[in-house]
């Protein structure tokens, strides 16, 4: 009889125990929730109230009536627009190019499994990869200005370190993420490490990275339309300059010229998938 009722005291405390951590739970989280909010509602009042110059903005009609000026297509400019978008299509595409060699020995640092020095080489790998990504592309357009002067070269060059962040790391974590069998069996056997890395590792990781690629290429086609605001040539050039001249038919004129190359890479992009992965 005792012990029934000593099993019967250790539900009931069992289950005032979990009840008892629901209700932590559930204060916890309404704490938290509550902090987000307060959070969302300060910083909507130092970015978005306080620093908007609202007097300069004008009001509705002001803002209506700027924004009309874009409405409307300079037909003219189009046939100067060709070589422009030509000229951005091309820095997307040789850009991500140069990335993906450079992202070779990136990536071979950077993937724990495969690095050949780890105290040095994996953190090697993996400081390319932060430093490209932590930059933004129109810094690294800017600094490529600088040291190379204005024009294609510049951007291609800020598009493939850019580049490096993204393919590197996910090709890395690709490479981690193998079944190791295969490269076990091939070891020994006697393979050496390059026909392992050939014939073990990259048959694996192949599908994976060219649709990494690919995708990053989709991205730099979007990037390397505006690294012209810096003087990194192709279209975001010709946008700079229509806007210094306050030629708005003409700013919307480029801004339909960069849907249409986006267009063009959305869809190269889409079969390009459907054909490796």
């Amino acid at each position: 009889m005792s012990s029934v009722q000593g099993q019967a005291h250790g539900f009931e405390f069992t289950v005032e125990k979990v009840l008892r951590l629901r209700l932590q739970n559930r204060l916890t989280s309404g704490v938290m929730y509550v902090l987000m909010a307060l959070l969302v509602v300060w910083s909507v009042e130092v970015t978005i109230i306080e620093d908007t110059d609202w007097e300069r903005m004008g009001s509705l009609g002001n803002v209506i009536e700027s924004a009309g000026r874009f409405v409307g297509v300079d037909f003219a400019l189009f046939p100067d627009l060709f070589e422009p978008a030509l000229e951005t299509f091309m820095i997307a595409c040789l850009g991500t190019l140069l990335g993906v060699l450079i992202c070779i020995p990136a990536t071979w640092f950077g993937a724990h499994n495969i690095t050949p020095f780890k105290p040095v080489t994996y953190p090697t790998g993996r400081l390319m990869m932060i430093l490209s990504r932590s930059i933004h592309e129109i810094v690294w357009a800017l600094f490529f200005v600088s040291a190379l002067g204005l024009g294609a070269l510049a951007g291609i060059f800020a598009i493939a370190v850019r580049s490096v962040g993204f393919i590197a790391k996910m090709s890395a974590e690709a490479i981690e993420d193998i079944d190791p069998g295969p490269i076990e069996a091939m070891r020994a056997t006697g393979a050496n490490g390059f026909q392992v890395l050939l014939y073990g590792i990259l048959p694996q990781i192949l599908p994976q990275v060219l649709g990494v690629i690919i995708f990053e290429w989709e991205i730099n086609i979007r990037r390397s339309a505006i690294l012209g605001f810096v003087g990194a040539g192709g279209l975001g050039l010709v946008f700079f300059r229509q806007m210094n001249t306050f030629n708005f038919h003409g700013v919307t004129s480029v801004i339909i010229a960069i849907f249409g190359i986006i267009i063009i890479g959305e869809v190269f992009s889409y079969f390009a998938r459907k054909a490796v992965i």
